[in-house]
């Protein structure tokens, strides 16, 4: 199977420690990592993917925001630039090992923050990248 994932989420999921805007968006963020440390490959798709699913009930997702389109362009940006390829959509990627730790150490580095500017969460994934990425759970 393949995971869907708006490109700022590729950025997400090197600090997923399991938390979440909700217990079912946690639950559902876990199987996530759980299939993405299993190998499963990634399709990079334009709006909400499949972690946003469990917030498309809400009368508002924000998942549909301006905000969070522009942290998909300037994460698409900046990982594409990381990886010397385009993240648009239609894309597959493999995170193997070797990529997920280049992707921690650029976003460790700062390299690949631009779209986490203004995110509730960049406090929580600044501590998690500065301690070196414990209990991860991809």
């Amino acid at each position: 199977m393949t995971i869907r994932l708006r490109p700022h989420h590729l950025l997400c999921l090197l600090t997923y420690v399991g938390k979440g805007y909700s217990p079912a968006f946690t639950a559902n963020y876990d199987v996530i990592a759980g299939r993405l440390s299993r190998g499963e490959d990634i399709l990079i798709v334009s709006g909400p993917d499949d972690i946003c699913a469990p917030l498309l009930g809400e009368p508002e997702p924000h998942c549909w925001g301006e905000s969070v389109v522009e942290r998909d362009r300037l994460a698409a940006r900046d990982v594409g630039d990381l990886l010397a390829r385009p993240i648009k959509p239609g894309i597959r990627i493999d995170l193997d090992a070797q990529t997920l730790a280049r992707m921690r150490e650029a976003f460790s580095a700062g390299l690949t923050r631009n779209a986490c500017q203004g995110c509730e969460w960049a406090g929580l994934c600044s501590q998690v990248a500065a301690s070196s990425y414990p209990d991860t759970r991809v």
